[in-house]
């Protein structure tokens, strides 16, 4: 809500009454299908509140997906999301609280990018400075690595670790080939937008088995990293989604144009149930809670060029 009035007051002060109702208007629909959608489903689940050790958050990968892929041991359960995109995510969970039992490890730009890395946590290990110029993300194994570190430094504390992937770019070998992945040198966003936006807006080639192919291979090639790493975890892992993404459904009971990705603030099935899927694993940790570590702030010039490449400009 707070985002959609931000955006409001935005669109008034550049356009005036007639171009906010407008949006308003074109908005609305969107709210009714949201209103069916938690009658049905109720509101969504605080990831704080729930119990674990270790939260390993898989950014973008939807529920059905996640069923299909894992082949490990554990209890597949789901969750209602909060949110349908990583800002409205983390600003729902984690925007109005302090979390000092807790050490976030992470990759996404929002946490920055919202103000969470200061005096939220207990800690944040942000890895934005680790982001592969390449493949135009922060790699997996970069991520499972500052885990294993996080969890010997910080072995009193609960851990969020927040893998970019399944999100695009895909960097897998039959997705690196794909057109408009975004992990070329020259990455350029106004030319190459990513390929949601590219299915959106007619302007490609690439075909939907194809999509799901590289999308589903980005689940792989992080769930690879992710096996490991849960053996050297100690206490109650999970692994969720903070989101899932459209990949060519409608939305319903009011119906629309064929969507893709991730839009704030629209909660449909495809979008916000997430796997949690539980390893159970003794001894369980002794958290404790202490004053937060202060850290450097990321600059916005950096924000901004992470935020694009993911295609969130």
């Amino acid at each position: 809500m707070r985002h959609h009035l931000r955006k409001a007051q935005e669109l008034y002060a550049s356009g005036g009454f007639s171009q906010t109702a407008r949006s308003a208007l074109r908005y609305l629909p969107i709210e009714i299908n949201n209103l069916v959608f938690r009658l049905r489903h109720g509101s969504g689940s605080r990831v704080i509140e729930e119990d674990w050790d270790n939260l390993l958050i898989l950014d973008a990968c939807r529920y059905d997906m996640f069923a299909e892929n894992v082949d490990f041991e554990g209890r597949l359960e789901s969750r209602i999301s909060l949110g349908s995109s990583s800002e409205e995510f983390l600003e729902r969970n984690f925007g109005d609280g302090e979390y000092h039992d807790t050490v976030y490890v992470n990759a996404n730009p929002f946490i920055p990018k919202l103000d969470l890395d200061t005096g939220t946590f207990h800690a944040v290990i942000d890895l934005l400075d680790e982001w592969d110029e390449k493949l135009q993300t922060i790699r997996p194994e970069t991520i499972a690595n500052a885990a294993r570190e996080a969890h010997k430094q910080y072995p009193e504390k609960q851990l969020i670790v927040h893998f970019m992937q399944p999100h695009a770019p895909f960097i897998g070998e039959r997705g690196r080939q794909m057109v408009g992945g975004g992990w070329t040198m020259d990455h350029d966003p106004e030319k190459e937008p990513g390929i949601w936006n590219q299915l959106r807006d007619g302007t490609t080639n690439v075909n939907l088995d194809t999509v799901w192919s590289a999308y589903n291979e980005n689940l792989d090639v992080v769930l690879e990293v992710v096996l490991p790493l849960l053996k050297e975890l100690s206490g109650k892992s999970v692994i969720t989604a903070d989101y899932g993404n459209l990949v060519g459904e409608r939305f319903s009971p009011i119906p629309s144009r064929r969507k893709f990705g991730h839009p704030y603030g629209v909660h449909s099935e495809e979008l916000v149930k997430v796997p949690w899927f539980v390893i159970e694993q003794e001894p369980r940790r002794v958290v404790s809670t202490d004053p937060p570590v202060e850290k450097g702030s990321v600059s916005d010039e950096k924000l901004e060029d992470r935020l694009s490449a993911l295609g969130y400009r």
